[in-house]
């Protein structure tokens, strides 16, 4: 056959063959040549030059897919065609097709490829026994602008050595997946380096062997002592979303810097292991960089902002600075979160929070005046008596102080409050009933009640009103005649220490919420504000967001 086209490393493969045929006693020659006629193959070149091809343009647009579960996608497909068969044929017709086996196994063999399942694991070979019958095996790898980390740093293979204690052995202390070590296959975490191109690292510091592997160019080989016991590291599907942002250069803790996975507060991470309990390897959702960086554990962050708060308390005791009385139960770092698709016929409540006087309720009138058919708002409670002209179910639920005090103590309330010894408030049941009547139920409750709010059954999309920076606080609100939302009793104007007073209460907010935002959105100008909310939920009715795992389970 023409080997013009055949494969480099095939080609030295049967090169290899063919020259210690003699020494492969075990092997009789049917056995050699089947094996010398599949190098040869026209098939398995092919197969291997696809496959160089699409590891050789990670880069290019064509081979990023757009998601990597498109199998998930199809079990919630089917699950909303389920309840559409008897309405449409149309739909009964794709709820077939999609159930089909070779259908289900073209998304199965699409995930595979779009998760990078197709690296190849190669045996360890190959093996020899030395002088003291120690096993040894023998590993090339192409070097490359992946980190090789210890004390120093040098580009090398995706991996990260230590000097391993009482024994000052070279050792492999973390393989990041998507590497060049990992995608071999033959490098394990433990595995003991004895020698890198010939030269032995007998005596050298973990600075010494990255020294020595950056004189040298093209293929690294390690002369290496297997691990006493290794597992092969399988990926995990574990996305989180991030609450605080991270760069590596900054961490003096970081083992490898270069190894390090920069985000910001939001990103939507992918876990790839969770093996160390320090240091987890993951990637950004959508990077075309397959490689795995080191970001720190939800343990070691937790400890990390636990010291930082502690530092600030003390700071704040020796300014004399009050303490507010914010929630500081949770410590936000991770949230496992999962893609939920939009689904006929139910619709998140819209949850828009702030602090007081910054127009979350003027946004929720808008909103509610486009399309009143379609946008309701919960009708509140009250242990008041009814006034002239005010109906029961109409303007407010009206019940006993007691009754009402009983079903907030048993929680029945998502928010509740007293004024001039009488309660009001919203109960959970009311929210519900909207959700389930097919409404967009909208909501500007307290802060707090999110903690209520934020379930898998209502699944709310929580939008937070921000206000500008004091001189846009104060210029729009002056121009707008807007009126104190502090003074319940004269209508006038915002005062400066009011715009302060909201800005500062929107910081305290955010500062203890924030990780329950879905959109924040600064209202400087009411009218581009409102736009904005309009687009957000275009986005929640037509777009699958990311949610906590726990909701689409």
């Amino acid at each position: 056959m023409d080997n013009s086209n055949w494969d480099a490393a095939l080609s030295k493969l049967l090169i290899s063959l063919e020259d210690n045929k003699t020494e492969l006693p075990s092997c009789n020659e049917e056995e050699l040549n089947f094996l010398s006629d599949l190098l040869k193959s026209k098939e398995l070149n092919a197969l291997v030059n696809i496959h160089n091809k699409i590891i050789n343009n990670t880069n290019d647009e064509k081979f990023f897919p757009i998601l990597s579960n498109s199998m998930d996608v199809d079990v919630d497909v089917l699950d909303v065609l389920a309840s559409k068969t008897h309405v449409s044929e149309d739909c009964k017709e794709l709820f077939h097709l999609l159930q089909k086996p070779h259908m289900q196994a073209l998304l199965c063999t699409h995930d595979a490829v779009a998760q990078k399942d197709y690296y190849p694991k190669i045996p360890e070979l190959p093996l020899e026994v030395d002088e003291d019958d120690e096993i040894i095996k023998i590993v090339e790898l192409i070097k490359s602008d992946e980190p090789l980390c210890g004390p120093g740093v040098e580009p090398i293979v995706g991996a990260t050595i230590k000097t391993c204690e009482g024994t000052d052995k070279i050792i492999f202390a973390r393989i990041m997946l998507g590497g060049p070590a990992d995608r071999s296959g033959a490098i394990h975490v433990g595995d003991e380096v004895l020698e890198v191109n010939g030269i032995s690292v007998e005596g050298k510091t973990p600075a010494c062997v990255l020294k020595i592997l950056d004189d040298f160019e093209g293929t690294v080989t390690f002369k290496l002592v297997p691990a006493s016991s290794k597992c092969g590291v399988r990926e995990s599907k574990v996305r989180v979303r991030a609450h605080f942002s991270y760069t590596a250069a900054d961490d003096p803790y970081i083992p490898c810097k270069e190894a390090g996975l920069d985000f910001v507060k939001g990103d939507i991470l992918h876990i790839v292991t969770q093996d160390d309990s320090h240091w987890w390897q993951a990637r950004r959702e959508g990077d075309r960089n397959m490689r795995a960086g080191l970001i720190p554990s939800r343990a070691l962050q937790e400890r990390n902002i636990v010291l930082e708060r502690q530092l600030k308390e003390k700071s704040d005791e020796s300014d004399n600075i009050k303490n507010d009385d914010f929630d500081r139960e949770e410590i936000p770092t991770y949230e496992e979160v999962a893609k939920l698709y939009p689904r006929p016929g139910f619709f998140r409540p819209v949850v828009l929070v702030g602090p007081p006087g910054v127009g979350r309720n003027e946004l929720k009138r808008r909103l509610v005046a486009t399309d009143p058919d379609k946008y309701k708002t919960p009708i509140p409670y009250t242990s008041r008596p009814p006034r002239p002209g005010e109906l029961n179910g109409k303007d407010y639920f009206f019940v006993s102080h007691e009754n009402m005090k009983e079903d907030i103590d048993s929680g029945k309330f998502i928010e509740y409050g007293e004024y001039k010894g009488n309660l009001y408030g919203t109960s959970r049941e009311s929210v519900e009933s909207l959700v389930n009547a097919g409404y967009v139920c909208v909501l500007s409750p307290h802060y707090q009640a999110l903690k209520m709010l934020r379930n898998p059954q209502l699944k709310p999309f929580v939008v937070y009103v921000k206000p500008p920076r004091f001189e846009i606080l104060k210029e729009t609100r002056n121009e707008a005649r807007a009126r104190s939302t502090f003074d319940e009793k004269n209508s006038r104007g915002f005062t400066d220490d009011e715009f302060h007073e909201m800005i500062h209460s929107g910081e305290r907010i955010e500062f203890h919420y924030s990780h329950h935002f879905d959109e924040t959105i600064i209202n400087a100008d009411l009218s581009m504000a409102f736009e904005e909310l309009v687009s957000a939920i275009s986005r929640l009715e037509t777009v699958p967001l990311w949610v906590p795992a726990s909701w689409v389970q």
